[in-house]
């Protein structure tokens, strides 16, 4: 899960009513379960009031939870109530599995990154969705802002939330007037300035690892996603590691040292440098850099749905997740910035987020960002296995004696 949940966050439970631009996007736009039941191959919607039990393994309910709830208030007539759990990505599949090896499935719906949604995969524990059920989701991959980000679930899951760009560095602007424009810059004033540099684990902090699978793409590996082959980014890492003083274990700590003056720049992305600025953890006038020509490393969170639901669980669950992808649902993703900008699907502007979203985004919002999103190219994450090379080897390579 997500360690930045160490601030205060704030859940907004009111949004914008949107139903017009669900309609222009060819998003569902809430035509009643008639019209969902009528199409051929999906499962029926309850015929009585359901509970239904949601698991969020990827701290993603600081984002969907209002949107739950509306759906859940307006439709009485399916949902009875909703239960909500949390827990790691690693130990999910194997509480899903138990319960389907007892024919007792209790979690109904998941919320999680690529992670524990690649893992389930592995295990064969979700249910396929796509194309399935795509008579639910009418123009899906069309109304997507990144298709290729759908299309790491393989069918078994929707993408729901996206953004969070990186990297990008957050950086104290009286102590540097003039930022690096490229890693080999950034190395060149980390020497200069030893100490002054800061970045959390990979592992365990998403700009750490934002950074990780941003640096192939900078330095020209010839396979950027392929981590054992880099011979450039290991070196890099291991000479800028001469002039960082320890790597903490999570993001939150080298944003509190940033605001507090101890260091100069930290790496961040586009949703931790709003969210920290927004919360009053740095500065608002602090500013922020990305390299030139780099390619943004998106970052994704999915709805999965555990096999074993009853026909009419299913058929509620799907309704839900087609909620989930409206726009003015979607608009609520924008939250206090830290999944920036959050929402999944075209169309979504911050004019149409909650008022508290619109007054917490929108003093820190950076055009410079915005206009990267448009003009750079977008990667997803690499996939769950090499990802986890990647840590392992930064891990031995770079960080085995600066923890902290």
């Amino acid at each position: 899960m997500d360690e930045r949940r160490v601030f205060d966050r704030r859940t907004f439970l009111k949004g914008a009513g949107a139903a017009a631009a669900a309609a222009g996007a060819g998003v569902w736009t809430g035509r009643g379960a008639a019209d969902a039941a009528s199409s051929p191959g999906l499962p029926p919607m309850p015929s009585r009031p359901l509970t239904l039990t949601i698991i969020d393994v990827a701290g993603q309910l600081q984002l969907t939870k209002a949107i739950i709830e509306d759906y859940a208030k307006s439709h009485g007539q399916y949902v009875s109530g909703v239960s909500y759990q949390q827990a790691t990505a690693p130990e999910l599949p194997a509480k899903i599995k138990a319960q389907q090896a007892a024919n007792q499935l209790q979690i109904n719906m998941v919320l999680t990154g690529s992670d524990a949604l690649s893992a389930g995969i592995v295990q064969d524990i979700w249910q396929r969705l796509l194309p399935d059920y795509q008579a639910k989701f009418p123009n899906l991959i069309g109304n997507y802002l990144q298709p290729k980000a759908q299309g790491l679930a393989q069918g078994y899951g929707i993408l729901d939330v996206f953004g969070n760009y990186g990297p990008t560095m957050t950086y104290n602007p009286a102590k540097l007037p003039t930022p690096p424009k490229t890693p080999e810059d950034l190395l060149a004033w980390a020497k200069a300035n030893p100490g002054q540099l800061i970045y959390a684990r990979p592992a365990n902090s998403g700009p750490g690892r934002s950074l990780l699978m941003g640096l192939p793409y900078l330095l020209g590996e010839a396979q950027p996603r392929e981590p054992q082959s880099w011979t450039k980014v290991w070196p890099y890492y291991q000479q800028l590691g001469q002039y960082i003083q320890y790597y903490p274990t999570g993001t939150a700590g080298t944003f509190q040292e940033l605001g507090q003056g101890a260091r100069t720049i930290a790496a961040s992305t586009m949703g931790w440098d709003l969210n920290v600025r927004a919360l009053g953890v740095v500065p608002k006038n602090f500013g922020a850099f990305a390299f030139a020509n780099e390619h943004l490393i998106a970052d994704t969170q999915y709805i999965c749905v555990p096999k074993g639901n009853t026909p009419e669980m299913l058929g509620l669950v799907l309704d839900l997740i087609a909620w989930v992808l409206r726009p003015d649902e979607q608009a609520k993703t924008y939250d206090t910035g830290y999944f920036y900008p959050g929402p999944a699907v075209k169309g979504v502007t911050l004019a149409m987020a909650p008022k508290d979203s619109q007054d917490a985004v929108g003093p820190v919002r950076r055009q410079s960002f915005d206009d990267l999103i448009k003009s750079r190219p977008v990667e997803i994450p690499l996939d769950p296995i090499k990802l986890v090379q990647a840590f392992q080897i930064w891990d031995q390579k770079v960080g085995a004696n600066k923890l902290k």
